[in-house]
């Protein structure tokens, strides 16, 4: 496994930057790298993001198979290795608790684009899955499901899941989309958002079509 550091590095230092922006707290949360061969790095099960090092990620085949680590891999490496699956353009994936994102998560309501770069990086409205409890298959079929259109879904009373051509990306859609949400949380406070006018919700769907699939 020598020629793996790059992906397994990222993993790791996007996992601590999750942490440092506050997307996340203690252990929850989880980040995972896919490899060129297909394998994906996962960070571990119940390691604290302050002192995890690169021995504690955990290496999958992509049925989930652990190839090489010595700890258990997230409780949520169904919900990864599904994207990685489903999505051949996708080669990271992170699933976070980011507070305003999960306040309308926890409210069953999507996050509509009220500002351009939304749209730019996320691809439009972030939608709200059917709920299914954490750790299932269902739970990652579900996410699937509302991940073709856009790089964010909601996971219904509990968190967010982004995706990206790395895991760098899919962090920066993360923040991207709580960002967002704070916003939009704030303008309704002050009689609701404006929705953007539809032709610049079309040229600027055509950028984020073509950055998804950009490595």
């Amino acid at each position: 496994m020598s020629a793996t550091p790059d992906v397994r590095q990222a993993v790791l230092d996007t996992a601590r930057e999750m942490y440092r922006k506050g997307l996340v707290e203690g252990t929850s949360g989880n980040v995972s790298g896919r490899m060129p061969d297909g394998a994906v790095w996962v960070t571990p099960s119940s390691v604290p993001y302050e002192t995890m090092g690169l021995e504690d990620l955990v290496l999958l085949d992509p049925d989930g198979k652990v190839l090489e680590g010595s700890r258990g891999p997230t409780s949520e490496k169904d919900l990864h290795l599904a994207c990685y699956r489903a999505f051949e353009e996708v080669g990271g994936v992170i699933h976070s608790h980011a507070t305003y994102a999960s306040m309308f998560a926890c409210a069953r309501q999507s996050i509509p684009a009220a500002i351009e770069e939304f749209v730019v990086y996320v691809g439009g409205e972030v939608p709200v899955c059917d709920y299914a409890l954490t750790g299932t298959v269902a739970l990652a079929e579900e996410a699937v499901r509302h991940l073709r259109d856009t790089s964010a879904a909601l996971l219904a009373s509990h968190g967010m899941i982004t995706v990206g051509a790395t895991p760098a990306k899919a962090l920066h859609v993360a923040l991207v989309v709580e960002r967002t949400a704070h916003i939009v949380y704030g303008a309704r406070v002050l009689g609701g958002e404006v929705p953007l006018p539809e032709k610049t919700n079309r040229d600027f769907r055509g950028v984020y079509q073509l950055m998804r699939t950009s490595p």
